[in-house]
């Protein structure tokens, strides 16, 4: 017998355990369980709205390189340059969104102190 069909039905046990739990929390009929109800539904309402705004996002910048598309369409590329797929091009916009999101994010480094250089 190999371990994994050794450990198989424990896994099984072990997550049916994690499920009863998670039910029982959920659907209890005291207070708790309306707590964790309006606690889980504002966490998808909020997982919902953020999947919403990544989307109206990522359209944003798909229309944008559609624009850039068509703006291109008629002129020829450079010989020195090689055409940029557009999906290549998407996902280098989508990398300079998320550095400067990240830059935006972080909090500005303090001013390094100047020391006095002793004078001699």
């Amino acid at each position: 017998m190999s371990d994994r069909e050794a450990g198989g039905g424990f896994g099984a046990f072990l997550f049916g355990v994690v499920l009863g739990a998670v039910a029982g929390f959920v659907f209890a009929p005291t207070e708790r369980g309306e707590t964790t109800r309006r606690k889980v539904t504002k966490g998808l309402r909020n997982l919902k709205d953020l999947a919403e705004e990544k989307v109206d996002e990522v359209r944003g910048l798909l229309k944008e390189a559609e624009e850039d598309a068509e703006d291109a369409e008629g002129e020829e590329p450079a010989d020195d340059e090689p055409e940029i797929a557009t999906r290549e091009q998407l996902r280098r916009r989508l990398e300079a969104a998320r550095r400067r999101r990240a830059r935006a994010a972080r909090p500005a480094p303090p001013a390094p102190e100047e020391e006095d250089e002793p004078l001699a």
